[in-house]
């Protein structure tokens, strides 16, 4: 007797309607989809940071060419410089947590290509960051040299006349009255040019308080590019010599076509010259007269042989 299914098939088709019909399934793709996000922000996170250190520049060159201290534009400057700082320490921080990443993966399985291409991202990303900070080190560098510059002349309008070495001691004082001392402020004139060495040695102060905070991550970056430039120099080497092996081989393939083409038309005229040689000889015997065989062919014979041989010169060409 054959048994009802049917109340256990509708029973299980109810069950799979049950079930979501969507099932989220991780997929390497989208992983390296989000790196490359990453990639992306920090780039731009990057290009913020260069374009802020050129307005850096155009401020220091407002301010050191003003007669007089504008607090305007310090302001203004004091807030690019805290943008640079917060926006170097977002990108520091990303790039370590790449770097740990990359690490964590290196130890628990073997590289891959997805590998590859994070270790080369990361690495362009850190050049290019180390880049643009070493440009605003060297900046503030300058500056700071162009403030020491103007306060050298300042102090030798007021008669106080300053080697390179004494100004530094008094810059290492941190005290702008060691600059005053002895300056006798009779006139307008004295007190503005001493307002204005008092507002330089501030921000000299300023400046080598943000270049001593960002040192460490400024050098912790450099220390990391520099370990990496061994792995990027073998890969530069390995991509410019696996180039120069396709064109050799690119090379060697174009030699072997043309010496297997002179091979292939040597033969072709060789067989060309045999197939004429046999059908002439047995043209020969076919036909031969009845003449004596001697040393000396017989005229006619002579004659045709020249003219066929002519004939070949003509029609068949050397290889």
């Amino acid at each position: 007797m054959t048994k009802d299914r049917l109340a256990a098939l509708q029973a299980a088709q109810s069950d799979d309607e049950d079930m979501p019909e969507d099932v989220a399934v991780p997929v390497e793709g989208s992983f390296m989809e989000d790196f490359f996000k990453e990639v992306e922000e920090i780039r731009m996170m990057i290009d913020k940071i260069q374009a802020n250190v050129e307005e850096v520049k155009k401020k220091h060159s407002a301010i050191l060419s003003a007669p007089q201290s504008d607090e305007k534009t310090k302001q203004e400057l004091e807030d690019l410089m805290a943008d640079i700082k917060k926006t170097a320490n977002r990108v520091r921080g990303k790039l370590k947590g790449i770097e740990q990443n990359i690490e964590q993966e290196e130890q628990t399985s073997k590289s891959n290509a997805d590998l590859r291409i994070r270790k080369t991202q990361h690495s362009a990303l850190s050049r290019k960051f180390v880049e643009v900070m070493t440009e605003y080190n060297r900046t503030q560098t300058d500056y700071r040299e162009r403030c020491k510059g103007r306060i050298q002349r300042q102090l030798e309008i007021t008669g106080r006349a300053t080697t390179n070495e004494e100004l530094e001691e008094m810059l290492e004082q941190g005290n702008s009255a060691v600059f005053t001392q002895g300056i006798i402020m009779e006139t307008q004139q004295a007190k503005q040019t001493l307002a204005d060495i008092e507002a330089r040695h501030a921000d000299i102060i300023k400046l080598e308080n943000s270049i001593r905070e960002l040192h460490d991550m400024f050098m912790d970056m450099a220390m990391l590019v520099e370990s990496q430039g061994e792995m990027i120099d073998r890969i530069e080497y390995h991509v410019e010599h696996a180039m120069d092996y396709v064109q050799t081989a690119t090379q060697d393939t174009k030699k072997a076509l043309e010496y297997q083409s002179k091979a292939r038309r040597v033969s072709n005229v060789s067989d060309l010259y045999s197939n004429f040689v046999f059908f002439f000889f047995f043209f020969l015997y076919s036909f031969r007269p009845s003449y004596p065989i001697g040393p000396t062919l017989p005229p006619w014979t002579q004659w045709c042989l020249v003219s066929c041989v002519s004939f070949l010169k003509i029609v068949i060409p050397y290889p």
